[in-house]
């Protein structure tokens, strides 16, 4: 016994220690950064909704969170998240898959160019790529594609620019084009365009998949980019809300979040420039007996997004920078963001239940 290499394990590699008898608003030691972002460098967003949260966080820290696709001078807030000016990095909505993420970055630098570009609904016309930064359409197809190639742009500086790219697997759920296999955000259908089981296909992305998706997609940027990169990837912790895959949901949603964090797990283990944020584990840990879910079981509380942060940024930024000059005037606050904020494509699908 007093041979064991267990004995020398600290609290943390223990269940007992490391997880029954820890707070769950503080697991210490749950998160040890691989490496530390530099209020120098550039961080640009992206993922399934749950990322939002850490460019909020990040951009309320005064970390340099890159905004290429500013709202107008003018405009509101409130309208401003409804168009997703700000969301992200650049305005390319939420990214649930890997292969959807190497998709947008191949047809940013103009090695490809996806299939089936323009959805129409009731006479407007949207981008498939992203159908829900434009709520209410475009008036012709044209218009789309112009705005498209304007966005294209900024992604593609984005990706030159950035230092720490924050990325969040959303799913392994998605709808592809069955001849160029073309992969969209959501269901043709659901919020855009018209479902022909002919054109489109349900496909439920593996984990060599998607792990070989994201390697391509490092490698990409390798290749087009003049300096190192960092990475720092998380899993949303929240379920699916519905799946094609003919299991339960339940089971779909395990399986859909066991394969990504297996990813996300493997990045970290091999790559020396991918840090993994366990905010999936600090939502999900058995010990908060589900305190960190809504009652439907599936969205992040305020309390639960805030204690996974605040895991975060312990590691990140332990000393908040402090802002210098008197404090200004009382003035009228804009609503503190909450969960209930968060833009999540997947959630239409909701209307879909009987």
């Amino acid at each position: 016994m007093s041979n064991s290499p267990y004995k020398d394990v600290p609290d943390q590699g223990f269940w007992r220690s490391g997880v029954a008898e820890q707070n769950p608003l503080d697991i210490q030691n749950l998160y040890k950064r691989k490496f530390r972002i530099a209020r120098s460098q550039t961080i640009a967003t992206a993922g399934s909704c749950f990322a939002q949260h850490i460019a909020r966080h990040l951009k309320q820290r005064k970390f340099k969170v890159l905004n290429y696709e500013p709202a107008p001078r003018g405009m509101s807030a409130k309208l401003a998240q409804k168009y997703q000016f700000g969301t992200y990095s650049c305005r390319f909505g939420n990214i649930y898959t890997a292969a959807q993420l190497l998709q947008l970055a191949r047809e940013a630098f103009g090695q490809i160019t996806p299939s089936d570009p323009v959805w129409e609904k009731e006479g407007r016309y949207f981008d498939s790529q992203r159908p829900n930064v434009e709520p209410n359409g475009f008036p012709t197809p044209d218009d789309v594609l112009r705005a498209r190639q304007t966005h294209l742009k900024h992604v593609r500086q984005m990706l030159l620019d950035m230092d720490v790219f924050v990325f969040t697997f959303g799913l392994t759920e998605a709808w592809v084009h069955r001849e160029s296999q073309t992969v969209f955000p959501t269901a043709p259908g659901t919020i855009a365009g018209t479902f022909d089981p002919d054109l489109y296909e349900f496909k439920n992305f593996t984990h060599s998949e998607t792990l070989q998706a994201f390697v391509k997609f490092k490698r990409l940027l390798k290749r087009e980019r003049e300096k190192k990169l960092r990475y720092i990837v998380s899993v949303s912790p929240v379920p699916l809300t519905a799946t094609m895959s003919g299991q339960h949901v339940l089971a779909a949603s395990t399986y859909s979040k066991s394969v990504l964090r297996a990813v996300a797990g493997e990045l970290f283990q091999t790559h020396r420039d991918v840090d993994y944020f366990p905010s999936y584990e600090i939502i999900t840990a058995p010990q908060t007996r589900g305190v960190f879910f809504q009652a439907n079981q599936r969205s992040v509380t305020d309390t639960g997004v805030e204690t996974a942060m605040r895991t975060f940024l312990a590691q990140h930024d332990p000393n908040p920078v402090k802002q210098d000059g008197p404090k200004p005037k009382a003035a009228k606050q804009a609503p503190k963001p909450s969960t209930d904020d968060l833009i999540c494509e997947e959630a239409f699908l909701e209307v879909f239940s009987k």
